[in-house]
């Protein structure tokens, strides 16, 4: 027997809304009347969504995890509903309990309300202590669901503390990745962002350190207060260095030389925590370095990032569609193959401007190998290796991708890669595909 998810169900065939957004994100800025729900069952985000537009809200759906931290990266909502199960089977809130921890490292003044089975106290018990602020069990009644979130989000108004950030229209700084390396910079992020210690963010241009600038002063006491943001390489800026006060980002040291070093130094007030985004540490000066580079947070480039280029495609891909009125477009398997084997240009930037160009030119939603890399990017991968008999495992991974993508049929796979029918075959058979 269906289990009855609450006890005033409202029978309606109107389908769930997710409308597209401007500019990446689901709703105006400024809304504080947009909720997140993160449950992978239909029904539930129906039902849910009905009974929030009768009470004057806005719902926007995640069907897990994943695609939670993209919506979030993208906007700040007024209260987040998370259910505490995921996979088929699993009954013992840990992916929840993951899932909300998560999002409360990321953003320790988010209003999370959690849902649990009638026989899921313990869980729920576990849920508060890990930061949600209030649980609603199944079955419920709308009436006393709206109100628990109403409540929530008040005395989040109104009891946040400093520490925790006053309530922002700007989208918190989510770390899209689930790589060892990614899981290692938010633990270093959660210990060096409450310390008033100055921080050197480091790594290739495009790998997301400005990002990681932000995160690292959302997770510190004076989250709620605005940070100062310097061009060093903006001579007309330097006299406001003096006069300003809090936290400061600055750009460009190591392309100072050595002079101007110095005399930044002599600008910088002592009482002021900096964050400095770096290629590397080395060009600093020693007297600099102890100033600047008191720790070191290095953000690895993408490559070394195992999985995480999909997940970021995705998120991608998300981000477009809503932007352009796109809704719905997704990336083939053969093209996530792409993404994971193509070492990317301007790294994280690069894949963004490849999957942004794809998806407005997906007419039909779907991204291919072809679309993706219209370019010939891969194509011309697939030729060097040819010219050179050295024959990669990224070439091999395309051309198995493209394969499958298109049933075999090597006309289809060919022009997806960009190659003759000839070519294919002959690297059909030096792989023995």
């Amino acid at each position: 027997m269906k289990e009855r998810l609450f006890n005033n169900e409202t029978n309606s065939d109107r389908p769930f809304a997710d409308a597209p957004s401007r500019n990446g994100r689901s709703d105006d800025a400024s809304s504080n009347t947009t909720i997140l729900l993160i449950d992978d069952n239909p029904a539930i985000a129906r039902a849910i969504d009905i009974a929030l537009r009768m009470a004057g809200y806005r719902l926007d759906t995640a069907s897990g995890p994943e695609e939670a931290y993209s919506r979030l990266a993208q906007r700040r909502y007024a209260a987040i509903l998370l259910d505490m199960n995921f996979s088929t089977g699993s009954a013992n809130g840990e992916e929840g309990l993951a899932c909300l921890r998560r999002i409360v490292a990321d953003d320790a003044s988010a209003c999370l309300v959690v849902i649990t089975a009638h026989s899921g106290i313990r869980i729920a018990v576990a849920a508060m202590q890990a930061g949600a602020r209030d649980f609603v069990m199944k079955p419920w009644r709308n009436a006393d669901l709206i109100a628990k979130l109403e409540d929530a989000m008040a005395r989040g108004r109104s009891g946040v503390s400093a520490a925790a950030g006053a309530p922002t229209v700007e989208a918190p700084a989510v770390l899209i990745g689930e790589s060892a390396a990614m899981h290692d910079l938010r633990a270093l992020i959660r210990r060096v962002g409450p310390i008033p210690a100055s921080v050197a963010v480091t790594g290739p241009a495009g790998s997301g350190r400005a990002l990681v600038a932000r995160s690292i002063h959302a997770a510190s006491p004076d989250a709620a207060d605005p940070v100062t943001r310097f061009d060093l390489r903006r001579d007309d800026r330097w006299e406001q260095l003096a006069a300003a006060s809090g936290t400061f980002v600055l750009h460009y040291a190591d392309r100072l030389d050595q002079v101007a070093q110095e005399m930044l130094l002599d600008h910088l007030p002592p009482s002021v925590r900096c964050i400095s985004i770096v290629h590397t540490i080395e060009p600093l000066i020693p007297a600099l370095r102890r100033r600047l580079a008191t720790i070191e947070v290095a953000v690895a480039p993408l490559a070394a990032r195992e999985g995480d280029a999909v997940l970021l495609a995705r998120h991608f891909v998300r981000i477009a569609a809503n932007r352009f009125g796109k809704p719905g477009t997704y990336l083939t398997q053969a093209a996530e193959g792409v993404v994971r084997t193509t070492s990317w240009a301007d790294e994280v930037r690069g894949l963004a401007l490849a999957v942004e160009r794809a998806v407005i030119l997906a007419d039909d939603g779907v991204i291919d190998t072809a679309l993706l890399s219209p370019s010939s990017s891969v194509a011309a991968a697939v030729v060097a290796a040819e010219a050179s008999f050295d024959l990669t495992d990224a070439e091999r991974a395309m051309i198995e991708a493209a394969l499958r993508e298109h049933r075999h049929n090597v006309t289809h796979a060919a022009a997806a890669l960009g190659l003759s029918r000839g070519a294919l075959y002959r690297r059909m058979a030096r792989y023995g595909l």
